[in-house]
């Protein structure tokens, strides 16, 4: 019997838990709501205010989230206009990082749309699409999808794939014949669903992710868009947990109601390099400052 003492038993499990890791590299996505991130009426401290910026405390604490889980490539909702985008960018860079070379900004085509779509990287972009025209029929008319869609390329040690970033039609509307806008979002899923099936078919192997606030369920019409057509598997959602196992990304505080509405989801290409048990639901005490929704995020292998 052969004795080993605890130090290099423990160097020894640990060997075991990375070795199927060793020689590749990892490229860790983040998907995060923000909130707000803008100039709107709002709360705060319990008083009305009316054009008022995103809270010093609730930025401190996105910045937080966004610095414990150091995400590579950082798929930003909510995200007010451009100046907004530069203030939260400059300010990790210059308090403690992650350090970001590159970002995005991409302004949406809906009217009274105040909410746009970003990313932040440190990986350079091979290109850069800004679907600004996703229109689809809706009630007889021609509507536009209102955030559109965010495409970035990224070639990350010398394998491409590409990133949708979306923000869907909330659950809020003032149709009575469209209660909680299902049929405009499911509609809206499709339209995001063709334009994407169009320029990457299935048969030809390109790796993908779509990420971002989807706003309904997981088993629900929007989502069932993204995931399959006819007996074709478009996609797959990654699996994200908290540190509880819980699954929620979304708390609606007037209902006092928790839902998962913010997904990571990748074609059968990009699920390969998906690690297994890498795919988190931030829940740290910043979570409840920062946004209504909590990252997500999970790590690829290339």
């Amino acid at each position: 019997m052969v004795e080993v003492n605890s130090g290099l038993r423990i160097f020894l499990l640990i060997f075991l838990f990375l070795s199927p890791l060793l020689g590749q590299d990892i490229v860790r996505v983040a998907s995060f709501n923000v909130r707000n991130y803008l100039s709107c009426d709002r709360i705060v401290e319990g008083r009305w205010r009316p054009n008022y910026p995103k809270p010093e405390i609730e930025k401190k604490a996105v910045r937080s989230i966004i610095r414990s889980v150091n995400p590579d490539i950082l798929a930003l909702q909510e995200m007010g206009d451009y100046p907004y985008m530069v203030e939260l960018w400059m300010d990790l860079n210059t308090t403690g990082g992650p350090y970001y070379p590159y970002a995005v900004w991409m302004p949406n085509e809906g009217e009274g749309e105040v909410r746009h779509l970003a990313f932040l990287s440190k990986y350079p972009p091979v290109s850069i699409v800004k679907h600004t025209n996703v229109s689809f029929s809706y009630f007889g008319g021609v509507e536009q999808s209102g955030r559109g869609l965010m495409e970035m390329t990224f070639c990350p040690h010398g394998a491409n794939f590409h990133i949708f970033n979306l923000h869907l039609k909330s659950m809020w509307t003032e149709r009575k014949d469209d209660p909680q806008a299902k049929i405009r979002r499911e509609k809206e899923a499709r339209a995001i669903r063709d334009l994407i099936r169009k320029k990457y078919p299935p048969e030809s192997k390109t790796e993908y992710l779509i990420v971002g606030d989807f706003n309904d369920h997981k088993d629900s019409a929007p989502l069932k868009r993204f995931t399959t057509v006819n007996e074709t598997i478009l996609s797959s959602m990654i699996p994200c947990f908290d540190s509880q196992g819980h699954l929620w990304t979304h708390y609606f505080k007037k209902q006092d109601s928790y839902s998962r509405i913010d997904y990571i989801l990748a074609n059968p290409a990009m699920a390969k390099r998906f690690i297994p048990k890498s795919g988190w639901i931030i829940d740290s005490e910043e979570s409840k400052i920062a946004s209504d929704h909590r990252l997500i995020y999970a790590d690829f292998s290339f």
